[in-house]
């Protein structure tokens, strides 16, 4: 069945509640904000509610509301629902809990979650079990408690599937406007990617922050992504907690390394949402982008009047991207004339107190600054506390930034290193005239990390949509080294020479085919070197038959491979089936200490090669494939093609195929091009 729009729900004229408490609660804060429509209270034995009518039920009311709090217990709710879809209201907040969140404890949680979203039928439902949502901009609550919104005519929408984090940052004082703040609970019918859809079409919207505890419909955040981008509409989001694995035997390197969060980076990056890590970087960011928008560059400017924060500044840019880029020649004269000889002009600049208080003087460095091209200037100041100390020099400062970005036509920020030192007076004074207020430096770096990696993303071609491959029914098979490999040169990846042996004596027949030297290897064991199942630089026949009795006790067979040139490096390339996403593929360093390394990536499926090599240029262990200190070289190119040999295998396998293993992939020197040495590929029969 087709859901009907939301717009009624979150921009609703008329509203209904049902319930005692919570839903007097509701209409107490629509009072509060300003709510300018009619609100129905529903009661089955109150005459009114705050001067206003009650009814007595769904049919009783003057006409289909647009939206309806359901504040009420878990089963009056389902018949409440069933009786407004009926009626053809515009959608309903479900309050109650004791639904699919409480099956530990309730046994009927699940089905009477199910009977819900069934008498919903097409009117939309937020929840069971949420607060609901605010509507900051026309004052609208379907919201059973106090919170922190003030009305505003533009701002960033936040949605969260936590009611207590929903009412913390309604609570926030950095002077971000939250033009809507959402709860979506159970997310039994409508999830958050719908509701972040939803607001996204408002124009009055200029970002979108998601905090997400599970993915869930992963198809519903690519088309929230992709209308995003559409929109030129910044979403990012706080992404917590470890997606539940597969109850499956793990035998596979890749495993340990495409863990939940690992994915959910990949996710995120593919799709052009920005990741941050607490709630603090997620309102500094959402602050950025409400102002400024996504970043052309990430290359960003400081000033400050200290050479501690100068310092601090610099300091807390290490490991991030973006780039405190030189100061161009032609901005040095300028700069000197305001400054003086006795400032060292560079970037971050300490631009020292020489201008302080001194609008005319501080607004020519400023604009001298400003002029180099920079995706974001950052002035440093820290506002003095309003009860002790008198504020006005800081104020002339504050005029010279907005003269400055003014005359130069940049994008500016001032960034206090502590929060409780911008005021949040100051910081919607800033926003009114285009200047950014940020608060805490590593907040403020990680901000326009994002907002330069979110216009990156836009300048990207579209991604395509994510693999979408149920895995079958049957059971799942452990295919030996030698099947595995066949089946890898079938899709165009290189293998070693080698022939398989049921007995040591043939392992030695087959070696003298090959020719030496040669390696030994057990069929039939995963983690072979664990056990002692392959023996490296054999000679002779002699010792490929005493290799092999020696592991005979363990084998199910043998496999007999001439060995590979010395690498340059081992890589691992593999993939495993992630519970919400599907198969994702792994690259990284590889061999025996791959778990100790931890330099991998993540790679979302499908996968261009521009993609592969985007992400496999972030990799340490890409200094020896190039070349490191003279040493002899190979090319990312090559690794690249190897890697889009493994993709194309898992895509076209993906029904199949539960996990692959390619570890060790060695890269050789020069046009030696690369070699899966070691394979493993469980599937189902």
């Amino acid at each position: 069945m087709t859901q009907r729009s939301l717009d009624r729900l979150i921009r609703p004229r008329t509203i209904a509640v049902f319930g005692g408490r919570e839903a007097r609660r509701v209409i107490e804060q629509c009072d509060l904000l300003g709510f300018s429509g009619e609100i129905w209270p529903v009661h089955p034995t109150l005459d009114s509610v705050l001067g206003r009518r009650c009814y007595r039920s769904v049919a009783e009311l003057p006409r289909a509301p647009d939206a309806a709090f359901v504040g009420v217990n878990r089963a009056l709710t389902v018949d409440i629902v069933r009786e407004l879809s009926v009626r053809g209201a515009g959608g309903a907040v479900c309050y109650a809990s004791g639904f699919s969140e409480a099956v530990a404890e309730l046994a009927d949680g699940a089905d009477l979650q199910r009977a819900l979203v069934e008498a919903a039928g097409a009117m939309p439902i937020v929840g069971p079990n949420c607060y609901g949502m605010i509507n900051g901009l026309d004052g609208a609550l379907l919201w059973p408690d106090q919170h922190g919104i003030i009305r505003s005519e533009r701002g960033v929408a936040i949605l969260t599937q936590s009611s207590n984090i929903a009412i913390n940052l309604s609570m926030q004082r950095r002077g971000l406007p939250i033009s809507y703040l959402m709860t979506a609970g159970n997310q039994a019918q409508t999830g958050l990617s719908d509701l972040a859809q939803a607001v996204l079409a408002d124009p009055r919207v200029t970002a979108v922050g998601l905090h997400i505890e599970g993915f869930g419909d992963i198809r519903a955040l690519e088309a929230l992504a992709m209308r995003a981008r559409e929109l030129k509409k910044p979403v990012v989001a706080l992404k917590v907690g470890k997606s539940e694995q597969a109850q499956r035997a793990t035998v596979s390197h890749t495993a340990s390394l495409a863990g939940s969060d690992a994915v959910a980076d990949a996710v995120l990056d593919r799709l052009g949402i920005g990741r941050v890590s607490t709630l603090a970087e997620l309102i500094e960011t959402l602050k950025l982008l409400h102002v400024a928008g996504p970043l052309d560059s990430n290359a960003i400017s400081s000033m400050s009047c200290s050479g501690g924060e100068a310092s601090l500044m610099a300091d807390a840019a290490v490991g991030r991207n973006v780039e405190f880029r030189a100061l161009k020649a032609e901005q040095l004269p300028a700069l000197r004339a305001s400054l003086g000889q006795m400032v060292t002009l560079s970037n971050p600049l300490d631009y020292h107190t020489f201008v302080w208080g001194d609008l005319e003087r501080q607004t020519k460095a400023f604009s001298a600054m400003f002029a180099g091209g920079y995706a974001l200037n950052l002035l440093v100041l820290d506002f003095p506390r309003e009860d002790r100390c008198d504020g006005a020099d800081w104020m002339i400062t504050v005029s010279a930034v907005t003269a400055a970005a003014r005359q130069a036509g940049a994008r500016a920020a001032i960034l206090a290193t502590l929060p409780e030192n911008m005021p949040e007076a100051i910081a919607r004074q800033l926003i009114e005239t285009g200047i950014v207020p940020l608060c805490g430096i590593s907040e403020a770096l990680a901000a326009a990390e994002i907002a330069s990696g979110i216009a990156d993303a836009w300048k990207r071609p579209q991604p395509l949509p994510l693999l979408d491959a149920q895995a079958d029914a049957g059971e799942i098979e452990t295919l030996s080294e030698a099947a595995a490999k066949v089946a890898l040169a079938a899709a165009g990846l290189a293998v070693p020479l080698g022939k398989t042996a049921a007995t040591p004596s043939e392992a030695a027949d087959r070696a003298d085919e090959l020719g030496f030297p040669v390696a030994l290897k057990a069929l039939g064991v995963e983690h072979k070197s664990d056990v002692g199942a392959v023996k490296l630089n054999l000679w002779d026949r002699n010792a490929v038959k005493d290799a092999a009795e020696g592991m005979s006790h363990v084998a199910l067979g043998f496999l007999v491979e001439r060995m590979v040139d010395r690498p340059l490096a081992e890589l691992i390339v593999g993939a495993v089936r992630d519970p919400v996403v599907g198969l994702t593929l792994t690259v990284g360093a590889g061999g025996i200490l791959v778990e100790l390394l931890e330099d991998s990536v993540v790679l979302t499926l499908p996968v261009t090669k521009a993609e592969v090599l985007d992400r496999i240029s972030r990799l340490k262990v890409r200094k020896l494939i190039e070349g490191y200190r003279g040493h002899s070289n190979s090319s990312l190119e090559i690794v690249a093609d190897a890697v889009v040999s493994a993709a194309e295998y898992v895509v076209k396998n993906a029904a199949r195929l539960e996990e692959l293993d390619i570890n060790p992939l060695m890269v050789l020197a020069g046009s030696g091009g690369v070699v899966a040495a070691d394979a493993l590929i469980r599937r189902r029969r």
